[in-house]
């Protein structure tokens, strides 16, 4: 499967730290839910799963209870339960993954994707992560 190229789409998480722990690569055409049990499993244990409204579905929650993990995402806007169970406080650590697309546009090869096929754009994604690990 390409993936790689200017369509494709990188979906990250973070940890505490804002450091990049686990990501997944797919085509641009790819919604954040269809790719969010598998990031999900790949996640080590931790007592918050904190994500945007891309990933809202009961589905994704149940998920992430599973896995003995408090889901903090907010619901869409025409959903019919509402954001009364939403810990707001904690959703602010969401910037956290924004700030690590931040630091992984600085480097040209990622923000301007100039690898077209999955394998070797995955391959300067983990070289970036690595990159941004090595400070601590």
């Amino acid at each position: 499967m390409k993936s790689g190229g200017n369509t494709s789409k990188i979906h990250l998480a973070v940890d505490s730290y804002g450091l990049p722990i686990e990501f997944i690569i797919t085509g641009g055409d790819v919604h954040d839910s269809k790719v969010a049990n598998e990031l999900i499993e790949l996640l080590p244990q931790s007592d918050f799963v904190i994500a945007d409204k891309g990933y809202d579905s009961e589905a994704i929650r149940n998920k992430v209870r599973e896995r003995n993990s408090s889901p903090v995402i907010p619901r869409k806007q025409n959903s019919k339960i509402g954001n009364g169970d939403i810990d707001w406080c904690l959703y602010k650590y969401r910037h956290l993954v924004e700030n690590a697309f931040a630091r992984l546009k600085h480097f040209r090869a990622i923000s301007t994707r100039y690898d077209k096929l999955k394998l070797q754009f995955e391959s300067m994604l983990s070289l970036a992560c690595s990159m941004i690990w090595l400070p601590m």
